[in-house]
């Protein structure tokens, strides 16, 4: 993907950081799902961190857990390194080259919980099922993998301004476009995973919730 195609909406200065103005919108109501969801302690690892605001408002929000924030894109990579570096913070690692449709290769063998905010919609189906299948390698059992974004449901109308989106994806890239819940837990299942919890967001966004069965980390 170029740039152009990717969603920062330039640079927050004249360093290598870039910023998007969502990561500010939702980073509070993620915040405070996340306190429910993720465990008390241990390595939190983020697939596709982007400019690497959140990872680092993550890292401040929860200084009991360590975040490691990724990326494919080498630009994205230079962001967050940037972020980290004007943070000073001690529980955000330095960001790792992590492309989610090839779980093969993540340099990770283990964590204890794996974030993924707004990836789904804007990569190909294959970035998802990579995503399922890295996230069982690397989690324990009970370990959560948590997903941030717009999604079609079937119980749930689609709003009007999220169909106008998924036909804006579809039309920058055919491969890219809103992806239903049920079809991503389907393959999570597959993959070793259960669908816990959905839930309704801001700006008709949902959070979900799935665990590897096992005894969940408290």
């Amino acid at each position: 993907m170029t740039d152009e195609r990717r969603f920062y909406e330039g640079s927050a200065g004249a360093n290598a950081r870039r910023s998007a103005p969502a990561a500010s919108r939702n980073r509070d109501p993620i915040a405070e799902v996340l306190r429910e969801w993720l465990p008390v302690d241990g390595l939190v690892l983020e697939v596709a961190s982007g400019t690497g605001e959140h990872a680092v408002w993550f890292a401040e929000a929860f200084p009991h857990l360590e975040w490691q924030p990724s990326d494919m894109h080498s630009d994205a990579l230079g962001s967050i390194e940037s972020w980290i570096e004007e943070s000073g913070l001690p529980n955000v690692h330095p960001p790792v080259l992590i492309d989610a449709s090839n779980p093969v290769d993540w340099p990770m063998d283990r964590a204890d919980a794996v974030l993924n905010i707004n990836m789904a919609h804007i990569s190909p189906w294959s970035a998802s099922l990579g995503l399922i299948a890295g996230a069982a390698r690397v989690l324990p059992p009970g370990g959560p993998l948590v997903l941030y974004g717009p999604w079609l449901k079937n119980d749930v109308e689609t709003a009007p301004s999220n169909l106008a989106f998924d036909a804006d994806l579809k039309a920058r890239d055919p491969e890219w476009g809103l992806r239903r819940v049920e079809d991503f837990a389907a393959a999570a299942t597959v993959g070793g995973f259960e669908l816990i919890e959905t839930r309704a967001m801001p700006a008709n966004n949902l959070m979900l919730l799935f665990r590897r069965p096992g005894i969940a980390l408290t």
